[in-house]
């Protein structure tokens, strides 16, 4: 029986972005196993993800607890996840191991050094470096030298973005093969079926039917960068736009406490986790992306798939996707000003804006990546 390793460094991220890929493997002959952190840093909640731990059980699938942790700094759990995944590669003998993350990926590569001698092949997905046009030195002093490290130790790296890709062409050519996948895949034709009550959807909410909703999906963290949104409505002082946030994470109270100060406490929604993403797009009237870093985007895409338009931030990933005025409009991610008249801006071309959106969100659809993902999985084991 052929063997494959899925690894990452929280579950929510094999939930969210692999459970496709693992599909994959399991039609192509492989018994997958799942190794990642089911005890903390999901972006999910811990009710989905116990849920999510008992389907892959339920569906014969070894799963495996790691302590990754999000932090560079915690040796001790990047150690004690380096001997775990060497000891699973030790004796499972897996013939591929998928991992993803920069610290994940980092620890599943060398710990598969000597499992490679024997012919094990080991794919990285980078869904986005930590290094880039614009990044802080200490993150190219820091994470740039070790992941050119780790390429030596990849059978295939897989890039989401253009920059990345070219980047990777040049500077990480010490991997075996590199690829460009448009994302992981989004289900256009799940979400141009689901249909919504818009009114009821807002009263549910509560929302007044008539307010401007802007919506923003991603975690409550600095690099998502909500904070400049919120910032930005309060200059634009409209009390009849409303901006909801799905997401959990650290900085809830803070946005909190800030909207509250900015008297736009009774305007911004933070809904927390949701399983109801898809109607809370449908029914609002513009999308919000402000990170500071990202790889490509999956909320993004969905988000153009459902035909709202895109303000966002003009760094790599988004400008993938959005090219200014078409589909959506960019900002510097840390200009209020910027982003406030971007919001105005898109509000006047919202619904043209909206349609542009529907057709490039089809060059991201989850058949179009789930065919290159199968591909690559063929190639990479067959090629070497």
């Amino acid at each position: 029986m052929k063997k494959a390793l899925m690894m990452a460094h929280v579950a929510s991220m094999i939930d969210l972005f692999n459970m496709d890929n693992i599909h994959i493997l399991q039609d192509l002959g492989y018994e997958v196993d799942v190794a990642c952190n089911f005890e903390y840093g999901s972006v999910t909640s811990w009710q989905r993800v116990n849920e999510f731990k008992q389907e892959l059980i339920s569906q014969g699938i070894n799963v495996y607890q790691i302590p990754v942790p999000r932090n560079i700094t915690a040796i001790g759990n990047i150690a004690e996840s380096y001997r775990i995944i060497k000891q699973l590669t030790k004796s499972k003998h897996y013939d591929i191991v998928h991992c993803q993350s920069p610290i994940g990926g980092v620890i599943a590569r060398l710990a598969c050094k000597k499992a490679r001698k024997h012919g094990t092949k080991v794919i990285y997905v980078a869904h986005g470096f930590h290094f880039y046009k614009g990044a802080s030195i200490k993150n190219w002093m820091l994470f740039y030298p070790i992941e050119k490290y780790c390429a030596r130790y990849t059978d295939c790296l897989i890039t989401m973005n253009q920059e990345d890709y070219n980047f990777a062409q040049r500077k990480m050519n010490k991997a075996k093969h590199i690829k460009y996948i448009p994302g992981v895949g989004i289900n256009t034709q799940e979400i141009n079926s689901i249909d919504v009550d818009i009114d009821s959807k807002r009263k549910e909410l509560g929302i007044p039917v008539d307010s401007t909703i802007i919506v923003s999906v991603g975690e409550l963290n600095k690099n998502k960068n909500h904070e400049v949104i919120i910032r930005a409505l309060a200059e634009i002082n409209n009390p009849s736009i409303h901006y909801i946030i799905c997401g959990k994470g650290p900085l809830k109270d803070y946005l909190m406490t800030l909207s509250k100060e900015l008297h736009l406490d009774q305007n911004v929604h933070i809904l927390g986790y949701r399983k109801d993403v898809i109607e809370i797009l449908k029914s609002s009237d513009i999308f919000a992306f402000p990170s500071i870093r990202e790889g490509l985007s999956v909320s993004m895409m969905e988000a153009m798939a459902a035909g709202l338009p895109v303000v966002c931030s003009e760094i790599r990933g988004n400008t993938d996707l959005i090219k200014d005025g078409e589909g959506g409009y960019l900002f510097k991610p840390e200009n209020v000003s910027e982003v406030a008249k971007t919001i105005k801006k898109v509000i006047h071309n919202s619904k043209s804006l909206g349609n542009v959106n529907i057709q490039i969100s089809k060059k991201h659809d989850v058949d179009t990546v789930d065919s290159i993902m199968k591909d690559t999985y063929i190639t990479t084991i067959k090629n070497g």
